[in-house]
């Protein structure tokens, strides 16, 4: 838990994107980024390019995604669908067998959770197939590729829902007493406890590992009238139906919900650390008080139960178990 600790960067939580890789040179530099065509992903996919990077956007429709990055310079566009095995395993030998280097990975693809239990095609709950069985399948399949880069980095996209979370250890497919937001937090804590423990593996391999906290992102909208109601409840979005937009309380646009995950995938600030969970472009503070989701406030420090190695090792195993 010492690691756990904020560095003091020069960058606050209403720091862009830009902000955070302005001056870098980052050509030469290979990046993964999963979902790196819609919305946050596709910012982190344009400033890690527009510094130099070459970017492998990994998308389940390409065709898709190749219109939504159409005219970003460095970028590629390649299959892969995280609740498909058979498509990561290819997606994987394709790279490997590339020869490229492979500087960071970029787990950031999700999918929104469902009032009603969505499955993939082996029956794992949709939300925890996608965020963490997909991305723990497709970490481990680039390794090869990860090891022999040296200084490479694993950046998973979670969220400070992870301090709510809990692993249902003998029921992590929900397959009774599904509720979507419990199954949500499971997942955002997956990629935390995921986080932790491939830092324990590879960290004396020059692999290291970050998990990172966006913050909230949800405009610009337009909103359906359902949308507005249920964000207005939760202050994110006004009696207008104007995205609220107060980084302090953790309420980001998509170009500074994604300076987090630019400074876990490029900034040499982190050079020497891994296994944390950061926010608002720093390693974020340990906090174990019980703090209440409201309105007006958004819990998303750092938890020990988040951080637990314990827990990290065994989400590993079962991780295992499941994508067997």
């Amino acid at each position: 838990m010492t690691a756990q600790q904020p560095l003091g960067t020069p960058f606050t939580a209403a720091s862009t994107a830009a902000d955070v890789l302005d001056g870098l040179d980052l050509t030469g530099r290979e990046t993964v980024v999963t979902g790196g065509h819609g919305r946050l992903g596709r910012e982190v996919t344009r400033a890690l390019a527009a510094a130099g990077a070459t970017v492998t956007v990994a998308a389940r429709d390409p065709r898709r995604a190749a219109a939504a990055v159409d005219g970003i310079e460095g970028v590629r566009v390649e299959q892969l669908d995280l609740t498909d095995p058979a498509s990561v395993d290819a997606f994987a030998r394709r790279r490997l067998a590339s020869g490229r280097p492979l500087h960071t990975l970029v787990n950031n693809a999700a999918v929104l959770f469902s009032p009603d239990p969505l499955r993939d095609a082996r029956g794992h709950e949709l939300q925890f197939s996608t965020s963490h069985l997909g991305h723990f399948r497709l970490t481990r399949a680039l390794l090869p590729a990860l090891l022999a880069t040296p200084g490479a980095r694993v950046v998973t996209v979670t969220s400070g829902a992870a301090r709510l979370g809990e692993i249902r250890w003998d029921d992590p497919d929900f397959t009774s007493g599904y509720d979507p937001g419990a199954a949500y937090c499971q997942a955002k804590l997956a990629n935390v406890l995921f986080t932790v423990e491939l830092d324990r593996r590879y960290a004396d391999q020059d692999v290291r590992a970050f998990a990172a906290h966006p913050g909230v992102v949800v405009g610009p909208g337009p909103f359906t009238p359902e949308e507005a109601a249920g964000y207005r409840a939760q202050g994110l979005v006004d009696d207008e139906g104007r995205t609220v937009i107060d980084p302090e309380a953790g309420k980001k646009t998509i170009e500074q919900g994604a300076a987090t995950l630019v400074l876990g995938a490029a900034s040499p600030l982190l050079n020497g650390h891994g296994g944390v969970y950061l926010k608002d472009s720093d390693i974020a503070e340990l906090d174990d008080e019980v703090r209440p989701l409201t309105a007006d406030s958004i819990p998303s420090d750092a938890s020990t139960a988040m951080l637990d190695p314990a827990a990290a090792r065994r989400l590993w195993t079962l991780s295992e178990q499941l994508d067997a």
